[in-house]
């Protein structure tokens, strides 16, 4: 088993490239089963969730290759419209090929996903807007079966604004018949990434980034060349691994618009964020200010920078608290962070941070995405060694965490 081993103590200053985003890359991976064509997706970044989604896409039948950091799909020749089991079992983000499946086969088959367990997060959303769309649908077990004779425009009023579900809908409904409204539609930068990866291969939709999303069905689409926007949530990792050790950073390739929830956080705790064309510097005083995070959808703050907020907070003096609104499972991180001195008390959906009590190195062990990249920046604040067992979990949406933090000075290596 795979660890990270962080000798904690080195301030980071340098410079990093940020590389494309997982949450928009995977939707637009599912999308290219629409257009029966040749994609190329360019700054595509090579994380195991990329893997696995390619993996799958190969097993329905498309031919896929890499040329450098552009991945190139063949989808001309579909073979099948069910999803392998163990490979969806490994992600949850493989749910948003049923509307690809839909809008393509008019017929699908999966097992309901896994991926990081952070709690309830039912598909019901995906199911029913589904339903709406003439589609038939019935459960055995974990498979889910799908079919249509043909995919209509309806009007569907999201319950809450599920990026998930708002994808799903996205790809389902761009080849079906009529107009498709999306209301209380999430307003993530991946949405409007994922509309525009669509208009690109000839689809008409507007509004993405607004609540409402607007979609005419078209019979065919052709295939695109296109770049992935930059990873706002490694962004953010970065900028708080920076703050923790009270060092400075320049990012490039950074939507500043897409990390202002996160960036406003770190100004009001008293670092210093600058603008740059395409990136953005941020330095960090000695003494930085405790203050209270609670986590909302898009533009809110992101419930995937929760927990790497949790450890830069865990350096300042004051008593914080971050409430988390999104899943009731992301404080997992608490436990592990407790091992290594810090004071936290969880109380249903809000977490205590009781002040600043020095972090020492231990073996800690990931049991998340974002909380298993949490805990590495604890490793480099923390007396001595520390170990991060289980970094399969980080590696799902980092492509190489050890070479970044080394570049900005940190002491960490992979150990097989």
């Amino acid at each position: 088993m795979s660890q990270y081993v962080i000798e904690g103590g080195k301030r980071l200053e340098g410079e990093l490239q940020i590389e494309g985003s997982k949450n928009a890359v995977l939707p637009i991976i599912a999308a290219t089963l629409l257009n029966e064509d040749i994609t190329y997706i360019r700054n595509c970044p090579k994380i195991s969730d990329v893997k696995i989604m390619i993996q799958i896409l190969k097993e329905l039948g498309c031919h896929i290759e890499w040329q450098d950091h552009t991945l190139v799909i063949d989808t001309r020749h579909l073979a099948t419209y069910v999803l392998n089991e163990s490979l969806v079992k490994k992600m949850r983000s493989s749910i948003i090929l049923l509307g690809a499946l839909m809008g393509r086969c008019g017929e699908a088959q999966i097992n309901r996903p896994g991926g990081c367990q952070l709690g309830a997060r039912p598909i019901d959303l995906h199911l029913d807007a589904l339903e709406k769309m003439n589609v038939m649908i019935s459960e055995m077990d974990e498979a889910i079966y799908c079919k249509t004779l043909h995919l209509q425009g309806a009007t569907i009023n999201l319950k809450f604004p599920s990026v998930g579900a708002t994808e799903n809908i996205m790809l389902a409904a761009v080849r079906s018949e009529g107009i498709t409204v999306i209301h209380n539609a999430a307003r993530e930068p991946e949405i409007i990434d994922l509309q525009d990866f669509l208009i690109a291969c000839g689809a008409k939709i507007k509004g993405a980034g607004t609540p409402t999303i607007l979609i005419q069905g078209v019979k065919k689409l052709r295939g695109a060349s296109y770049e992935v926007i930059p990873d706002r949530i490694i962004a953010g990792t970065y900028l708080a691994a920076a703050a923790m050790t009270r060092g400075s950073i320049r990012l490039k390739n950074v939507c500043y618009a897409h990390v202002k929830a996160i960036t406003d956080k770190l100004e009001m705790m008293g670092c210093k964020m600058v603008q740059e064309n395409n990136g953005l510097v941020l330095s960090t005083p000695q003494i930085l200010r405790g203050i209270d995070i609670v986590t909302e959808p898009y533009p809110g703050f992101p419930t995937d920078m929760q927990s790497q907020m949790m450890t830069l907070l865990c350096t300042c003096k004051e008593s914080t608290t971050i409430k988390e609104n999104l899943f009731e499972a992301r404080f997992k991180i608490v436990d592990e962070l407790k091992k290594m001195g810090a004071d936290i008390e969880v109380k249903g959906c809000t977490a205590y941070i009781n002040g600043y009590k020095p972090l020492y190195g231990t073996t800690i062990c990931a049991k998340d995405l974002r909380g298993g990249a949490a805990l590495v920046l604890a490793g480099l604040v923390a007396e001595g060694t520390t170990t991060v067992e289980h970094i399969e979990h980080v590696e799902r949406g980092y492509q190489n965490i050890v070479a970044d933090l080394s570049k900005l000075g940190a002491k960490i290596q992979e150990r097989k």
